[in-house]
């Protein structure tokens, strides 16, 4: 098998931010070495003979809170079992406080290539309602030292949306990121799920909720400010300098195959949505006794997959392809969808040349009352 990803979940945080609602474990990085080898096993359970890896993607959680040579240990465990070229792009992401100088280094020395920092914010008052454990000043700390390490593909993350935020905080932080030379940008609104403390907050009347007009109006900000800068959006959160634009996420968008290993891990091949169980100490437990993870398998065929590379596909600036779809599926884009695609058109939600449908930008906006229509 060619094109093949590979994804691995580190489940370890320091502290649980509290509008995180994703799998992760805190005051438990003791089990790291553990961890390390169950994912050593799943390795080797999991592995598909010939295969070769276009992107390596270790995500959480915080990736950076294992240690370096944990880190190398893993990707050698990966060469031994597949084929990972010199070109492949090797992705880890990064909490500001939980690195350094030396770790940097050290993860380039492995052969991580590109980094993907958890910014979130360049205001102080901010990361602290968000529970984040780092400064303003150590995030930018850390893009330096990146750099000097040798990372010449860095990824900022941040959050609009936030309550309290004037539209010139927003604007000068994000001016301030760029001028510093990271060369993608993802950027994501601000959503509280039942389970986190921000949510609880809000419903005590602690702390506002997200504004959708405040938060739609920093979104459009952003295309504007990153456009003069020559960042060029390719997805509906993503942002970069022309030739990094994240090779894994797009992978993922375009349903190429993938295997996901750890705690909570997706993986899709062969048609099949596979997901590794969520509790570590059932993870752990089934690998140290030699077996694999509990897991669930959703099969995506039939309708499912159409909707699955349609909403998928629409996320994409580029768009679907009609042609594509007639070659993936036997289906006329235009025949099967003229409805839809019609009243989205006539909404201003979607444009159509007769051989692309995308988004426009008030669709990017509302992606999901354009995806929800092709839902099957």
């Amino acid at each position: 098998m060619d094109g093949l990803s590979l994804y691995i979940h580190s489940p370890f945080c320091r502290k649980r931010c509290a509008y995180c609602s994703f799998v992760s474990y805190a005051g438990r990085e003791s089990d790291i070495p553990a961890y390390t080898e169950a994912l050593k096993t799943e390795i080797a359970l999991r592995r598909i003979p010939g295969a070769e890896i276009k992107t390596l993607y270790f995500g959480g959680g915080t990736p950076s809170l294992i240690p370096a040579n944990n880190l190398l240990d893993i990707l050698t465990t990966i060469k031994e079992y597949y084929t990972l070229p010199e070109g492949a792009e090797i992705t880890l992401e990064a909490n500001p406080g939980t690195v350094d100088p030396e770790y940097f280094k050290a993860l380039r020395a492995s052969g991580v290539n590109r980094l993907s920092l958890g910014v979130q914010s360049l205001d102080d008052a901010e990361l602290a309602l968000l529970g984040r454990m780092h400064s303003s000043d150590a995030a930018l700390e850390a893009i330096d030292q990146a750099k000097k390490a040798g990372f010449d593909n860095i990824s900022a993350d941040f959050i609009y949306g936030i309550p309290g935020r004037t539209p010139g905080i927003w604007e000068a932080m994000l001016r301030k990121i760029v001028e510093l030379g990271v060369q993608h940008i993802s950027l994501y609104g601000l959503t509280l799920e039942e389970d986190t403390p921000m949510f609880e907050r809000v419903k005590r009347g602690e702390i506002a909720a997200p504004n959708q007009d405040a938060t739609a109006s920093e979104y459009e900000t952003a295309e504007e400010i990153l456009a003069d800068y020559g960042y060029r959006q390719y997805e509906i959160s993503n942002w970069s300098l022309p030739g990094f634009e994240s090779r894994h996420n797009l992978a993922c968008w375009e349903r190429m195959p993938y295997i996901g290993l750890g705690v909570a891990a997706h993986s899709f091949v062969d048609s099949r949505r596979i997901a590794n169980t969520s509790d570590l100490d059932e993870y752990l437990g089934c690998l140290k006794a030699g077996g694999l993870p509990t897991q669930t398998v959703e099969i995506i065929d039939g309708p499912g997959a159409l909707s699955e590379a349609l909403f998928l596909g629409l996320r994409l600036n580029r768009g679907v392809a009609a042609g594509d779809i007639q070659s993936q599926f036997g289906i006329d884009l235009y025949s099967r969808f003229s409805g839809e695609i019609n009243e989205l058109v006539s909404l201003g939600l979607l444009e159509s040349n007769g051989a692309i449908i995308k988004l426009t930008p008030r669709g990017r906006l509302l992606g999901n009352e354009v995806f929800i229509r092709f839902l099957s």
